[in-house]
């Protein structure tokens, strides 16, 4: 973790892979993230912590699978959203977007339960920001 602040647009201009998040800085045991995104990610939940998503640019979609059924959430650009923990969903940007996401250190971005991964989707904990 930097001692120094970190520019957000600096650190989304540092890289180029989708789906592959950076990790700018930590917050007690959670990893603050950034990642750009486009297309779709997989179904999955994290049983054991919910989920924070911040869009920074871009609009992101967030289907979720909840005991009432299916429904998509849509965030704008400036929009927060939690996923709670053990809800399977799956994120989505038809047009790309650039996120900020809070969650423990050490979470897979595909989750504890998930659909086969995706060539597209890198099943990390984060990458160090660079």
């Amino acid at each position: 973790m930097s001692s120094e602040p970190v520019s957000l647009a600096t650190a989304l201009d540092s890289f180029d892979e989708l789906w592959s998040p950076r990790i700018v800085t930590a917050v007690n045991d959670y990893d603050v993230r950034v990642a750009k995104v486009e297309g779709e990610h997989l179904w999955h939940a994290h049983d054991h912590t919910d989920e924070f998503f911040l869009v920074l640019e871009g609009e992101l979609h967030i289907a979720l699978r909840e005991p009432a059924g299916e429904r998509t959430v849509v965030l704008a650009k400036g929009s927060v959203f939690t996923v709670p923990r053990g809800t399977e969903h799956k994120p989505l940007s038809p047009s790309g977007a650039s996120i900020l996401v809070f969650e423990p250190t050490g979470t897979s971005t595909v989750g504890d339960r998930h659909d086969d991964v995706p060539d597209h989707v890198d099943a990390t904990t984060g990458h160090p920001l660079t």
